[in-house]
This record gives structure tokens, sequence and C-alpha cells, in this order.
């Protein structure tokens, strides 16, 4: 196993502990807004303890915190990104549907991955050229034909409700042609879904990098394909993501461009 990916899985695990260990407590949980989205002291306080573990190792190392932002190390060419609770309105609201996501890019490249749901005890991880695995048994997506008989998970664009009209015409065309969709409330989650065979396609706006650094390798490895809304490679910096095999981002991608509004086509 990759040294770091060693590191990655014993930091989501000390944080999932530790958010999980909240619940028993729940009027412990402070509840605050974030902008459009919301954060709890406990997010803050997983992220203490993530960074705190991959510092211990990799004291060097750039960090980008989801709640706490960047901490520039000596060495520029490793940066964690860091997600310590994706699915915070879930976790808050006491739904049982989050994650703590970890991804480790070196050189501008997503090297390792893990993203741990402690309420299934589910761990996702995978390094890059050597495949994604759930609980150390490997994973593979799902190889649809085309959008008939898929389910695909969304979300509702709730941090960019500007384009919320032009979105939910390409909801709207997708849901047509394909068997269901889901609106978890978990992007790390959705795209280890896709890559475990759950769902077969993912499409999500205004995502913040943070949300799909880890989750995107992990589908990647499993076999599916992530693209922005253009069919490029740009969704870490866009936000905007299109995941699964190339028979169903395809057809995603031409209802995008048929239905989606010239901002959307970024």
């Amino acid at each position: 196993m990759h040294p770091m990916l060693n590191i990655a899985i014993r930091a989501v695990r000390k944080a999932g502990d530790h958010v999980a260990k909240s619940l028993e407590k729940p009027q412990g949980i402070e509840v605050s807004k974030k902008g459009n989205d919301v954060v709890t002291n406990i997010d803050h306080e997983a992220e203490a303890i993530i960074i705190d573990t991959i510092l211990k190792s990799y004291p060097d190392h750039c960090i980008v915190g989801a709640e706490s932002g960047t901490k520039e190390g000596r060495d520029k060419e490793c940066q964690w990104i860091i997600d310590p609770v994706d699915g915070t309105n879930n976790f808050a609201r006491g739904i049982p549907h989050y994650a703590i996501s970890v991804a480790l890019r070196m050189r501008g490249r997503t090297e390792v991955a893990a993203v741990y749901d402690p309420a299934r005890n589910e761990l996702f991880t995978a390094t890059r050229g050597s495949g994604a695995q759930l609980n150390s048994q490997r994973i593979r997506a799902s190889q649809p034909r085309n959008l008939a008989g898929t389910v695909l998970a969304s979300s509702l664009p709730f941090t960019a409700k500007q384009h919320s009209e032009s979105y939910a015409k390409i909801q709207q065309a997708m849901f047509v042609e394909c068997d269901d969709m889901r609106l978890s409330g978990c992007t790390a989650l959705d795209l280890c879904y896709l890559a475990a065979g759950r769902v077969d396609g993912v499409f999500k706006l205004s995502q913040k990098p943070w949300e799909m650094a880890a989750g995107e390798l992990i589908a990647r490895e499993a076999g599916a394909i992530c693209t922005d809304f253009t069919g490029n490679t740009n969704y870490l910096t866009s936000g905007n993501i299109v995941a699964g095999n190339v028979r169903v981002v395809k057809p995603m991608l031409a209802k995008i461009r048929e239905h989606g509004s010239e901002a959307l086509k970024k």
C-alpha cells in the first residue's frame, strides 16, 4: 500500500470516529451559516484532527482544508485536499449520509484518495494506477450501454441558484431517459457509489474541489471517466462534473449542450 494512503486512511478514520461520536450528544453540535452552505463546530474539529495526523508524518506538505483554507508548506509539490464532513447538512440534521474525504495531489495529479463513511463503516480508497477499493475489496463502475435503465446521482444547485432554471431543464431531459435519480447531499459518496456500481452516473454543478478531489480519483480508478460540462477535465476548477462510463457521459454531455445556458457550458 502507498505509504501516503496509509496516512490518509488513518486521518479519515480518526476524524470519522470523532464525527460519529459527536452524534451521541447532538446538543453539542453548533450549526452556523457559511455563505450559502452550513458548517458546524464538528467540521472544524474533524479538520484539525486530519491536519494534525497528516503533519505528524509530512510536516512540510501543503494543505487545502474546506474550513481552514490553504496552509502553505515548504514542499510545494505535495498538497492534501480535505473535506472533514462532506454532507454537513445531512450530518447536522441527523441524516446518516456524510463522509470524511482526503486526497493527496502531487505535482498537480491526484495520487491517493480516501473517503470514509463512519455511519456504515465503509472506507473507499484509491491509488493512481492501482484501482479502487471498498473495505480493501476491489470495486468497478457499472457499464451500461446508454442512459436507459440507469440511476444517476445529482444535486440541486443551492450554491448557484442563478442557474436553477437551466439546470432544471438539464435534469428533466436526463430524467426522461434514465430509470431514476438520487439527490443524496454528499458528492464524495456519490462518486464513490459510482465507483462501486451503486449508481451509474453523476452530474453536479458548482462543487468545491474538496468535495470532488478524493471521490473523482476513486471513480476513475474504478473505470469511470470524469469531465466538466464541456467534456474536458477542468472539473476541479470549474466545479461542474459529469462522471460515468463513456456511454453514459456522452449522452449526459449532449443534454447539457442542448438544454444548458451559455453560462453553464463552461
